[in-house]
């Protein structure tokens, strides 16, 4: 993924140039990472652009911020707003969009309630994460050394900028050991997610998933997935789930805005079923994409049209 440098972002209320997007570098979130963000795409389709589950993605924003006491100027509609505005002042037909919600420039002291709450809205163009050939053939993952956050340590269920250098360490070493990505376990060693993904195992077309107290971030594409599988008529569930359960899986895939559907073809180089994309990861691909290109109804009411304002609420 590579920045264009180009085109507008909104920040904190107005539309400015990427070049003058800037903000201190005394600003607090440089320092400690307090701040929040999201990261949700806008797909191009028969009946336009539309922005893929917008309401929940930026109420997600607004309850993390709540975690981290941080209340920002501007509502959940205003924000909603936003997302639409810079999407469609960039022209963009398909893009990644990241709002962030941060505190800015004031006092250095570890309590950051001085400091003001600011926000911005960055959009670019951005396909799959993977690579196109993944959401086929599949990705090769490692188990990582790395443990997702405790209990009381970080709020693993907000979306706060802090959690994602526990993230990074979790990506730099999958790539530098040669995997894709990598999953990590909770504190008492069971499965948590990925470095920024929601993961799933099937075994006898039965969908199994870490619950929300195992670490995980509770994922819009997780939410996505669960309620395709029960319109699908397959059976999930949610909880605890051990290690070895991943060698055992006749299927497996990652989820979440930025891998979309992405499947896993090995753990630790034990190969994931026969290797190869299985019969519902491509059942659940097949109904998201269709949903989002528009040749399956949005029954859910999961795409807001970027033409469309959003309604005071």
């Amino acid at each position: 993924m590579a920045f264009a440098g180009t085109g507008k972002i909104w920040m904190n209320g107005s539309m400015v140039d990427w070049k003058d997007a800037t903000i201190h570098v005394a600003s607090h979130v440089i320092h400690y990472g307090t701040g929040a963000f999201e990261g949700l795409r806008a797909y191009d389709s028969k009946r336009g652009t539309n922005i893929f589950r917008l309401e929940p993605h930026m109420r997600r924003m607004i309850d993390s911020c709540r975690v981290y006491r941080m209340e920002p100027k501007w509502s959940q509609a205003e924000l909603e707003q936003a997302v639409i505005d810079t999407v469609r002042v960039n022209g963009f037909k398909s893009c990644y969009i990241r709002p962030v919600v941060y505190r800015g420039y004031d006092s250095l002291t570890l309590d950051p309630r001085p400091c003001p709450v600011e926000a911005a809205v960055i959009v670019w163009e951005w396909n799959q994460m993977m690579g196109a050939e993944a959401l086929e053939h599949g990705i090769d993952v490692g188990v990582s050394s790395w443990t997702r956050l405790a209990p009381n340590t970080l709020p693993a269920l907000a979306k706060g900028a802090a959690n994602y250098a526990n993230s990074a360490l979790i990506k730099m070493q999958a790539m530098l050991d040669g995997y894709a990505d990598a999953v990590a376990l909770d504190e008492r060693g069971l499965l948590s997610e990925g470095s920024g993904q929601n993961l799933f195992l099937v075994r006898d077309h039965v969908i199994y998933t870490p619950g929300i107290g195992s670490s995980v971030l509770q994922g819009i594409t997780r939410d996505t997935v669960l309620t395709l599988a029960k319109d699908l008529g397959v059976e999930i569930r949610e909880g605890s789930i051990p290690r070895e359960f991943l060698y055992l899986a006749d299927e497996a895939f990652f989820c979440g805005t930025a891998v979309e559907i992405t499947p896993v073809r090995s753990f630790d180089k034990i190969a994931v079923g026969n290797g190869r994309r299985g019969p519902v990861t491509e059942a659940l691909q097949q109904r998201f994409f269709a949903i989002i290109r528009g040749d399956h109804p949005d029954t859910h009411g999961w795409l807001t049209p970027v033409g469309t304002a959003v309604a005071a609420r």
